[in-house]
């Protein structure tokens, strides 16, 4: 399968992080517990995160492995 992570840093420290396996965001700072906290209960940004998984990963995966197996 394929998993989007999804990181977010400031000052070169990652606050938040969204993981597509878990399907949330998870905070690493306090001021990243307090956003994933926030964020986690938007169905909206959690659904435009999974989104992300389709529109981008999927269709760039398929891409690349055709592209693999035309080089075999």
């Amino acid at each position: 399968g394929i998993e989007l992570i999804d990181s977010y840093v400031f000052n070169k420290v990652e606050d938040i992080r969204f993981n597509s396996t878990v399907g949330r965001f998870v905070g690493y700072t306090e001021h990243g517990l307090k956003n994933a906290e926030a964020w986690n209960s938007d169905a909206g940004l959690l659904g435009q995160e999974q989104g992300e998984l389709e529109r981008v990963c999927k269709h760039n995966a398929d891409l690349h492995y055709s592209a693999i197996l035309d080089k075999t």
